[in-house]
């Protein structure tokens, strides 16, 4: 197994790139000035001792040099061994809204990226525990089943948006249904599952799926986000704005937060409602709770004893670069016998 210290560095394989490319130029530029000048008889005789492989070869050695630096500087590390990590905490899953009325910008910048925002919050102060992510509309989807991995929930969490899911609606059941498959650990004592939603469009009979969601000892909280007098759904075609979803009698659709559904469903799940409009404060809610929750102990496997290695690709560098200094332009006369590069003189 081994790391990256610091990808940034790659980007200076383009400088090497540019070098090579610029090297070419020159090299037929040159051609074609000397076979201007003379043919190529002619200039044997003039330049005996020049070989054109050898310039070939010493831009090729410092492009290997420079590379080697690169990766020097890249700092790639090995793991040496693989550690049973012990580890304590609970397993969360957030049940995000992705339908079309998420998009209103009742709260700025948007409904979803303000519950974005939240959840990508609570992640960041998580400790040990597992988390995963669903995202529902008329349908509901893992977009991440329950891991330790807390920077891949906040990279697949960034994607999230109302194209992932194949129709509208909002199937908060089905949600709730695939929320129970997360918890694959059956000894887990304390599992969260999180709704975050503007309660539009939630159905009604929601009651028995969260009884037996509870039954299963799953705590839902739900998070609620929008405003009251709401806002419009805004269309835009490439970031820009080109109007506002209406209904069949051509008016535009208000969209409004509906906390009443959210508040039933988080007293039926013995859980709490969280208006998620404050950050601050739903964050500092959902921490301190989490921070109260008994931990459950739990084996993770990974690897352990990263050790550097850069210094064996700055003494590769090095080598190359002393190779580069030592070797001459001129015709190498063991090789210039061996005629692998056509360099003896013709007769």
């Amino acid at each position: 197994m081994y790391q990256l210290e610091d990808k940034t560095y790659f980007i200076y394989f383009i400088a090497i790139a540019i070098l090579l490319f610029a090297f070419v130029l020159v090299l037929f530029w040159k051609r074609r000035k000397q076979k201007a000048f003379a043919d190529s008889d002619l200039l044997e005789k003039l330049s005996p001792e020049a070989s054109p492989f050898k310039s070939v070869l010493k831009v090729l050695t410092i492009a290997f040099a420079l590379s080697f630096l690169i990766l020097a500087l890249v700092n790639p590390k090995m793991g040496t061994k693989l550690k049973t990590i012990k580890r304590e905490g609970v397993d969360i899953v957030f049940a995000l809204d992705v339908s079309k009325s998420m998009l209103a910008e009742d709260i700025a910048p948007n409904r979803l990226e303000k519950a974005k925002q939240i959840i990508s919050k609570i992640i960041n102060k998580l400790g040990s525990d597992r988390v995963g992510i669903i995202i529902y509309a008329g349908n509901a989807y893992p977009l991440l089943p329950i891991t330790t991995d807390q920077a891949a929930a906040k990279m697949f969490l960034q994607n999230a948006d109302p194209d992932m899911v194949s129709s509208q609606g909002t199937a908060i059941n089905e949600a709730l249904k695939l929320a129970k498959s997360y918890y694959d650990d059956e000894e887990q004592t304390n599992r969260y599952l999180f709704i975050v939603s503007d309660g539009e469009d939630h159905e009604e009979n929601v009651s028995y799926v969260t009884e037996e969601a509870t039954k299963e000892g799953i705590k839902i909280f739900t998070i609620g986000i929008g405003k009251p007098e709401g806002g419009p759904i805004p269309l835009k075609r490439n970031g820009t704005l080109i109007g506002y979803k209406k209904d069949r009698k051509g008016e535009v659709v208000i969209t409004q937060l509906n906390d009443k559904t959210l508040q039933k469903i988080a007293n039926d799940g013995n859980g709490k409602y969280l208006l998620g409009n404050n950050t601050t404060k739903t964050v500092e809610y959902i921490d301190e709770l989490l921070l109260k929750a008994d931990k459950k102990e739990f084996e993770t496997k990974q690897f352990s004893d990263f050790k550097d290695q850069f210094q064996w690709f700055i003494g590769l560098g090095i080598l190359f670069l002393v190779f580069d200094t030592l070797m001459l332009n001129k015709k190498t006369k063991w090789i210039q016998k061996l005629n692998l590069f056509n360099e003896q003189k013709k007769n």
